[in-house]
C-alpha cells in the first residue's frame, strides 16, 4: 500500500498541503469493510460508518496496483474547479477532494479480491467533503 500513500502525498504536496500519515487502525477498518464487501461479491457500497472519510474503487478483469487506484481518484482533479469549489456537471470529484482535504491527517487502505474482481477501500481521518467547505 506504500504506492497509495505516496500518490496521495504527491497530490497533497502539489497543493502545499502536509503529507498524510499511514494509520494501521484505519487500514484495519478498511480491510474489515473490504472483506465484508468481498462476501457480497465485491459490491460497491460505502460502509456508512461515522468518524472517517471513505474512498472506494472497483476493478474487474484486471489487477490494479496501489498507484493505479490512487491515480483513478486523483485524476478527478481535472473536473474540479477550485476557484468555484465545484465539480463539472456529470463528473465525480469527491474521491479527489477527500485525498486533498486540508484537515485530513491519516489514511489506511486495503483490498479484497472476488474471483476476477477487486474492491479497494481507503479510510481517512478526520473526514472531509463537507458541503459548502473548500478542501484546501
Amino acid at each position: 500500500m506504500a504506492g497509495l500513500l505516496a500518490a496521495h502525498n504527491r497530490a497533497r504536496r502539489a497543493l502545499g498541503l502536509p503529507d498524510l500519515q499511514w494509520s494501521a487502525e484505519l487500514a484495519t477498518t478498511a480491510q474489515n469493510w473490504a472483506r465484508h464487501l468481498q462476501a457480497e461479491n465485491c459490491a460497491m457500497r460505502h460502509s456508512g460508518a461515522h468518524g472517517f472519510g471513505e474512498n472506494l474503487a472497483w476493478a474487474s478483469g484486471q489487477h490494479l496496483t496501489p498507484s493505479a487506484v490512487a491515480a483513478m481518484w486523483i485524476n478527478e482533479s481535472r473536473a474540479y474547479n477550485a476557484a468555484a469549489n465545484t465539480c463539472a456537471p456529470g463528473a465525480i470529484c469527491g474521491h479527489y477532494t477527500q485525498i486533498v482535504w486540508r484537515n485530513t491527517k491519516t489514511v489506511g487502505c486495503a483490498m479484497s479480491s472476488c474471483g476476477n474482481a477487486e474492491i479497494w477501500v481507503c479510510n481517512y481521518a478526520p473526514p472531509g467533503n463537507y458541503v459548502g467547505e473548500r478542501p484546501y
